[in-house]
Parts: structure tokens; C-alpha cells; sequence
């Protein structure tokens, strides 16, 4: 989904298109060397092109034995020469582009995709997986073949339009001039169906990207599709966003069909009115045979233009939606090898009147003047009716987002004074929806500790109550656990993520409704590794079933984003008016 001020920014960008394309060139830059030469290659096929038709008009005066006339076989040779250079130079030219274009794209894909995951949450908030991810694929590929061939392409046209016209100057300046009235015409008429051209282009683009979102997002929901039945529902959808594009297709298809018969028939019409006025000047027929094969490369080459500006315009797109990712400002992140001394948490946490609003969602209020305290080593519980706020507590901690108004300190110290990376780094998550990667169970634990030995990954799979699981399998934890874990149970995928959380030894462990939607057995294990999970640091449990929280050392009672009881669990039990006391009578808690 596009924003209204993204959809502005590209607007406002859309003249300055090739300009903002030049800033795509730094990613060429180490490799400016072969470019070069790719380039100087591209000159000497393109110059020894032009010599071809002068060299087939002294061969066609050679076989009449005018006077005056070169050697006939010399004439041969250098036509043979000349194809021998353009063909090497060709081919060499080829290879100098096709390497200097697959490694600065590589280059630019990281770029992107590293920049794209280092974007703040709420750029995500507006934008769609299938989206994003046709950006860094069909919209680089498109510029993959821009830099291989298009521009290459575009550069020797316009030599040969250029060379050819003066080489016609040479033969026939009256010729030249009658031949050439048609010229502005075509360019103007180029220039304005560009423009229509490069319109639909860019909606079928967008098509494009709407309709691989559908794919991405049914496929990875494709139990919920199945479950609901809505196969042909989402294949109305897909078809429907396919169509649309073919129909803009179409429609571009016309113009660019409009835009090349126009030119077919004003250069191919001018091409016979030259031969004609050719033949009334009386021009000598090898002179008049290489003005006819000039004027034809002139005439190819300007209709040829037609299409490689249509592809450029194409790649001036594509570039508009790469450069609005990377003028996206990022988060400030940098790798965590070690945390300085200063930046280490003890586990003190203070709320200090923290309002907040999801940014596009300015008017709904989500937390309001929240305060409390969690001192280092306690285990706090955060409860509440659904939607009362308690995960966006989590998202500030993390930093996720920022607050609108107050403050979130860390050891009594500001939280942006710590850099980002080192604080998150201190503190992990076991989430109710544990995201698994496709990869296998020993690599999904390492992720807490990427450089984690065996011994290591095994020892924290025991901690998590998970190596009796593992062990059975057949591949231990080389086992795959398919796309988002779904070839382990709810349980096992809750306790891969405790070992995660194991790992990665954070002072600070938050468990956000970590075994609210698993079985009695399940749940025992899970909790048991988290018991041991939450000796020695500060905890902060988000819990809907109130039994497992009845220990805490403080439980926050959140309702509608503002906190309306705090104290242990005996302090809130004899409150009988209270929210909690009201929430453990409906699940017969004492």
C-alpha cells in the first residue's frame, strides 16, 4: 500500500528522473575501469559501422571501374577488416558490460536489502511484504537489463545518428537537409508518446507488484485460505490485479505501435523522396547507395531510439521506487561484537509519564501517562483486557517506537542514550506467535548467538526443556523445520524460541503471552524452561491466564492504556473492586 506522501514524493520527483537516475552510477564506480573500456569499445564498433556504407558506395563506383576508383579488392579487405573489429569489439564490449552491471547490481540489491531491514517499524506499517519484495527483484532486473544492453544501445545509436548525418554532409549537404526536415517532427513526436508510454509502464509496474503480493501472502497464509475455503476468492483477486495489468499493457502496447508505425512510415517515406531527389541531382550511384544505407542506419537508429527511451523511461521508474526505499532514514544500528561499559544494563526499567500513538493513527490514544518501576531481577507482570496497551509497552522497551511524551529509562539513564543495537542486544523475547526461520532447529537457536558453538546450542535446548524433543528426531538439529516452523507443534516451536532466548543470555526477558495458546503438558514444559529462563535478570511477563503470574514480584493492571492498579498478588486479590480481582474471579483464582 502507497501513502499519499510517498505517492506525492514520487510525483514531485517524477521530471528529475534521469538526474535522480545518475545517483544509481556510484554503484558502477569501482568498476569505472572496464566501464571505460566497455565504453571505448562501444565507440570504435559504433565508428567502424559508419565506415561500412561509404566503404559498400567505393565498392559499388569500384565494380563500375570508374575513374579515380580504388582497387576493388582493397575495398574487400577493409570491408573485412571492418567487420572483424566491430564483431570483436562487440563481443569484448558485451562481456566488460555484463560484468561491470551483475556486480554493481549486486552491489545495489544489498545496498537495498540492507537498508530496508535497518527501516523504523512504522515504515512497515504501510507497506506490504510482496510489495517490498517485488522492489528489490523485478525492479532491479529491470535495471539489470538497462545497464547490460539499453544503455549501450542508446549511446551507439545516437553515434550512429550523429556520425551518419555528418558523413551525409559529406556526400550531399542538399540531400542532407532535404532528407533531415523530417527529424524534429520525430523527436517531438518521441518526446510526447515517451511520456504517455512511460505512464502506463509504471502502472503495469505497480500492478505487477500488487498482484505478487497477493501471491506472497496467500501462500504464506495458505493454511488460513484453505481453512476458509477461499481458493477462488483469491484467485478472482489475482486475476483481477493480472488483468488489470495486461489491460494497461495493452493500452501501452498501442502507443508504443502508434509511436512506431509513425515512425516506419516518416522515415521510410522520406528514404524513397531521397533516392528520387537522389536520382534527379544526379548523384553517382555508389555515392547514392551509401547516402541510402546512411540514411536507413539514420532511420533504424531514430526509430530505434523510440524503444530504448520507452526502456529507459521504464528504468527511471524503477529508480523512483528504489531511491524513495533509500531516502527512507534509517535506524541507527551498528554491529554488537562488545557493549561498552557504560552501555551495559543492570535491569532497572522506569516508565515515566509515557504517552504514545501509532504514527498514521495520531488520534487514537494508546498509552496514557504510564508510570511504574521494575527493578533489576524482579519479575513483572503486565495484564489487562485485550488491546488494553500491554504490547506496546514491549515495542517502547525495544524501542520499536519512541514515545510521544515522557520518558523510558534504563539504569536512570535516558533510553537514546544507548545505542539501538546494543540495547536490544541486552534484551530478548518469547513471543505467543514465535516466528521460526525455514532453516534447520540448531540454526533457528543460533540465532540468539550467531557464533554459538554445539555445545552451546545444545546446552540451551536443555535449559528450554527442548533437547528430549530434538533428540528423537531423525536429523536432531539439523532437522528442517519448514516455512515458519510449521513442521514443529506449538510447544516445541515455544520452547526452540526459549533455547533462542537462552542464547542469547539477555539481562532483560520479556514473555508476551509465551504459553497462552498451548496444551496442559505443553505448557508445563514451556513454563518450567521459563522459570529458569527468568532466574538472575528482569522479567516482564504479559499473561492472560493470571495462575501463571501469581509469584510476581509486581503485577500492572492496564486497561484502555492506562495503568489502573499495581502491587503483588495478595495486595490486588483483596481489592474487591478492583479490575484484577474481577479477572481472577472469572478464571477461579484465589
Amino acid at each position: 500500500m502507497t501513502t499519499p506522501s510517498t505517492t506525492a514524493a514520487v510525483n514531485k520527483n517524477t521530471a528529475a528522473n534521469p538526474k535522480q537516475a545518475l545517483r544509481l552510477f556510484k554503484y558502477m564506480k569501482p568498476y569505472r575501469t572496464s566501464f571505460a573500456a566497455g565504453m571505448l569499445l562501444l565507440l570504435i564498433s559504433s565508428l567502424a559501422g559508419l565506415l561500412f556504407p561509404d566503404l559498400l558506395g567505393r565498392l559499388v563506383n569500384a565494380g563500375k571501374q570508374q575513374p579515380g576508383s580504388e582497387p576493388i579488392h582493397l575495398i574487400g579487405i577493409y570491408l573485412i577488416g571492418i567487420l572483424i573489429i566491430q564483431s570483436a569489439s562487440a563481443f569484448f564490449r558485451t562481456i566488460l558490460f555484463v560484468k561491470v552491471s551483475e556486480k554493481s547490481l549486486a552491489s545495489l540489491r544489498q545496498t537495498i536489502y540492507n537498508h530496508l531491514i535497518q527501516l523504523p517499524m512504522n515504515f512497515f506499517l504501510h507497506r506490504r511484504v510482496g510489495e517490498l519484495n517485488s522492489r528489490i527483484s523485478a525492479d532491479i532486473t529491470l535495471l539489470q537489463e538497462t545497464f547490460t544492453t539499453t544503455l549501450a544501445e542508446f549511446i551507439r545509436q545516437l553515434i550512429i545518428v550523429i556520425g551518419g548525418i555528418a558523413f551525409l554532409m559529406l556526400t550531399s549537404a542538399q540531400l542532407t537537409v532535404f532528407m533531415l526536415a523530417i527529424l524534429p517532427v520525430m523527436v517531438i513526436i518521441a518526446v510526447i508518446f515517451g511520456r504517455f508510454i512511460r505512464h502506463f509502464s509504471k502502472k503495469v509496474q505497480d500492478q505487477v507488484a500488487a498482484s505478487g503480493t497477493i501471491v506472497e501472502e496467500t501462500l504464506q497464509g495458505i493454511f488460513s485460505v484453505k481453512a476458509f475455503a477461499n481458493e477462488f476468492m483469491e484467485m478472482n483477486r489475482y486475476r483481477e490485479k493480472t488483468d488489470a495489468a495486461a489491460s494497461i499493457g495493452i493500452q501501452n502496447g498501442k502507443y508504443r505501435a502508434a509511436l512506431s508505425s509513425f515512425v516506419i512510415l516518416g522515415i521510410f517515406g522520406a528514404l524513397v523522396a531521397v533516392i528520387w531527389r537522389g536520382a534527379v541531382i544526379g548523384l553517382d550511384s555508389g555515392h547514392l547507395f551509401s547516402f541510402v544505407l546512411y540514411s536507413l542506419f539514420i532511420g533504424s537508429s531514430i526509430g530505434g531510439l523510440a524503444d530504448v527511451y520507452t526502456a529507459l523511461q521504464k528504468s527511471f521508474g524503477a529508480t523512483e521506487n528504489l531511491l524513495a526505499i533509500l531516502d527512507e532514514p534509517a535506524e541507527s544500528l551498528s554491529p554488537v561484537t562488545s557493549i561498552a561499559p557504560e552501555h551495559i544494563l543492570q535491569g532497572n526499567i522506569r516508565f515515566k509519564n509515557v504517552f504514545f500513538r501509532y504514527p498514521g493513527r495520531e488520534e487514537v490514544p494508546v498509552l496514557s501517562d504510564i508510570s511504574f518501576d521494575a527493578w533489576a531481577d524482579q519479575k513483572i507482570a503486565l495484564i489487562g483486557p485485550s488491546g488494553a496497551g500491554k504490547s506496546t509497552i514491549v515495542s517502547l522497551l525495544l524501542r520499536i517506537y519512541d514515545p510521544v511524551s515522557g520518558q523510558i529509562l534504563f539504569d536512570n539513564e535516558e533510553s537514546h542514550q544507548y545505542p539501538l543495537s546494543a540495547l536490544r542486544s541486552q534484551i530478548a523475547t518469547v513471543p505467543q506467535d514465535v516466528f521460526l526461520f525455514g532453516g534447520t532447529i540448531g540454526e533457528n537457536i543460533a540465532y540468539g548467538k550467531p557464533n554459538a558453538t554445539e555445545e552451546e546450542i545444545i546446552t540451551a535446548a536443555k535449559k528450554a526443556n527442548a533437547w528430549e524433543f530434538i533428540q528423537r528426531l531423525p536429523q536432531g538439529l539439523q532437522t528442517i523445520v519448514g516455512e515458519r516452523g510449521v513442521q514443529l507443534s506449538g510447544g516445541q516451536r515455544q520452547r526452540v524460541a526459549i533455547a533462542r532466548a537462552v542464547l542469547k543470555a539477555p539481562r532483560i526477558l520479556i514473555l508476551d503471552e509465551a504459553t497462552s495458546a498451548l496444551d496442559a503438558e505443553s505448557e508445563r514444559l514451556v513454563q518450567d524452561a521459563l522459570n529458569k529462563l527468568m532466574v538472575g535478570r528482569t522479567s516482564i511477563v504479559i499473561a492472560h491466564r493470571l495462575s501463571t503470574i501469581r509469584q510476581a514480584d509486581k503485577i500492572i493492571v492496564i486497561d484502555k492504556g492506562t495503568i489502573v492498579e499495581e502491587g503483588t498478588h495478595e495486595e490486588l486479590i483483596n481489592n474487591h473492586y478492583g479490575l484484577y480481582k474481577n479477572l481472577c474471579e472469572m478464571q477461579f483464582i484465589q
